[in-house]
């Protein structure tokens, strides 16, 4: 299976008091689906992996595999510090039923480019599933991975594409000029998916797809129909909600967005804490300009 189109990475939702939310997490499942998007990503940063432990992310996998029910592929993150605990949840993903798993770099320990291959060759023996490599040097410590990298380890059968969140157009382009026509070369960071696009990616796992699912699809389909200039304006009318995403420590700002929406899936788990009100006035017009509400 390849990965194509736009791909939110689900938030996770929480109860106020910062339990699992499930089911909330059907009905924000449906709000996406609705939207229009082309596969669902659960547990990835944006869903505050880092936050659950063993089975919450069992109950998450599980939740999602039985509601989405074939309407669209489940992805999900089971990358982790080392090497055997990534097997471990990978194994647990594949019995869940997952159409496929995104595994990110480690990110605290900084291994050379031999053991990111070395890594991920042994993860993708682990399973039958395909999978994402996935490349985000902020959230890791600087760590990515390099157009060289992806480039052998696209020769492993079910290693079948990367999500490259580092914002360096250079290293987009080098990756697609490496790896062969059927490896997903997808786009991480929001604001430059028409680039991406434009150089020969295959769509994008964005993390305002939570917020705005339709906008997102509304780049992508317009792009792959030939509408460079629609493709564009809705880059455009994304660019300042993307940029508002950075009022919160990450990914609070999803969150934020959706509650002004009217739209809430709850809080993030501590110490993530809520939209400062005095930022509220600058969400709102964020949202505005990407033609979500006229509150504000």
């Amino acid at each position: 299976m390849s990965f194509r189109g736009i791909i939110p990475p689900v938030a996770t939702p929480f109860s106020e008091s910062g339990e699992l939310d499930l089911p909330r997490l059907r009905w924000f499942i449906d709000r996406l689906i609705t939207g229009g998007v082309h596969s669902v990503f659960v547990l990835g940063t944006n869903s505050e992996f880092y936050a659950l432990d063993e089975a919450e992310k069992q109950a998450v996998i599980a939740t999602a595999v039985e509601h989405v029910a074939g309407r669209v592929p489940v992805l999900a993150g089971t990358g982790a510090e080392t090497t055997r605990e990534a097997e471990r949840l990978t194994r647990m993903a594949e019995r869940e039923g997952v159409q496929g798993v995104s595994v990110i770099t480690p990110y605290f320990i900084m291994p050379t480019q031999k053991e990111l291959e070395d890594h991920y060759r042994r993860v993708a023996g682990a399973t039958g599933l395909p999978l994402l490599l996935y490349s985000n040097p902020v959230t890791c410590g600087g760590l990515r991975i390099e157009a060289e990298t992806a480039e052998k380890l696209a020769a492993v059968p079910n290693i079948v594409g990367i999500k490259d969140s580092s914002g360096d157009l250079t290293l987009v382009a080098d990756l697609i000029r490496r790896v062969p026509p059927s490896f997903s070369v997808l786009q991480g960071r929001d604001t430059l998916i028409y680039s991406a696009l434009d150089l020969g990616a295959v769509g994008a796992i964005p993390a305002t797809g939570n917020i705005a699912p339709k906008l997102l699809v509304e780049i992508y389909e317009k792009f792959m129909a030939g509408d460079r200039e629609g493709s564009r304006a809705a880059q455009a009318r994304l660019h300042p909600l993307r940029l508002a995403l950075n009022l919160c420590t990450p990914p609070g700002g999803v969150k934020a967005a959706l509650a002004l929406l009217g739209e809430s899936i709850g809080p993030c788990r501590a110490p993530i804490a809520p939209l400062d009100p005095a930022k509220k006035p600058a969400m709102e017009k964020a949202l505005r300009e990407a033609g979500l509400t006229t509150v504000g």
